[in-house]
């Protein structure tokens, strides 16, 4: 008799870097900002440098490029600080997040607190090398930032609340380089949100069982089985927004063909989704760095 074995879901893997190159004391905070995990700090900064290429026509400045970098970094790692401070009675009954560090109680809700704390006084500091515009704009953001974590609680849509947060460096790459934020920017950032929903449903598959059972809300649960239809949708509006938004900003003919490769890849991805495979939604939704670098590189492209 043959035996199936399943592949363990869980977002941690015991013996990695973390736990072989850093003390006992860091690893919980290590873990809770995701930095074992880098993917969401890749897809937070792809689409601020393409903002900040755009802006600049160019290659951006060197002191706005690090310091974008920086705030994206920080912010990034805040968002999932804030999602499992909230989420922290649910992701012990949940296969992917059981060994988180709240969860898990490698830490308490105390030091899980003061550690956000930390993260956003970093993040707040670099507001004082920016405009008075610029901090506006990123002020504004941060009513996502705090709400995003108890949206599927009372919405399907938590994936569209997240990618206008953490996309928000978007809009102020250039109300920084430029002092406004024009109609083809806005669209790049619409954009970038079509194309969260769409990988972030990728991977809402992967909780689909656990997040039904425990009453909690996602596009994925909200699509159910036309997800593969709803999530190639997503990807055109995606497609079509940077292709106007990047018209409207005058990229130039290499854009254009560039957007056909970004395109293509996310075709080749929604082909290959099985919405009864977690671990192969998993990988796709790890696929999106190279959506994001294509961006990135299709935006430095328009500008020649």
């Amino acid at each position: 008799m043959s035996i199936t074995s399943r592949p363990d879901l869980s977002d941690i893997h015991f013996g990695d870097w973390v736990d072989r190159r850093l003390p006992a004391a860091w690893r919980p905070y290590t873990r809770l900002a995701r930095l074992d995990r880098p993917v969401g700090i890749w897809l937070t900064l792809f689409p601020c440098w393409a903002a900040l290429i755009q802006a600049s026509h160019g290659f951006p400045d060197l002191r706005q490029l690090v310091i974008f970098s920086l705030g994206a970094f920080l912010m990034r790692s805040a968002g999932p600080t804030v999602n499992d401070i909230a989420d922290r009675n649910f992701d012990g009954h949940v296969e992917r997040t059981r060994f988180r560090p709240l969860a898990s109680g490698q830490i308490d809700t105390l030091q899980a607190f003061v550690f956000l704390g930390v993260q956003l006084l970093l993040a707040a500091s670099l507001l004082l090398f920016l405009t008075p515009y610029t901090r506006l704009v990123a002020i504004c953001v941060l009513p996502l930032v705090f709400i995003y974590p108890l949206c599927k609680r009372f919405t399907n849509w938590p994936q569209a609340v997240l990618g206008a947060a953490f996309n928000w460096g978007m809009l102020m790459a250039w109300g920084e380089v430029t002092g406004h934020i024009p109609t083809g920017a806005v669209l790049m950032w619409a954009g970038a949100i079509a194309w969260q929903i769409g990988f972030d449903t990728v991977y809402a598959y992967v909780d689909v069982k656990d997040d039904t059972r425990l009453g909690l809300k996602s596009t994925a649960i909200l699509f159910g089985k036309h997800g593969k239809i709803c999530i190639s949708l997503f990807y055109a509006l995606t497609i079509g927004a940077w292709s106007l938004g990047g018209w409207l900003l005058g990229m130039s003919w290499p854009y254009a063909i560039g957007m056909l490769v970004v395109g293509a890849h996310l075709a080749w991805q929604t082909w290959r989704i099985d919405l009864a495979r977690p671990e192969v939604n998993f990988r796709l939704f790890l696929a999106n760095i190279l959506t994001g670098a294509l961006l990135a590189a299709v935006a430095l492209a328009g500008t020649w």
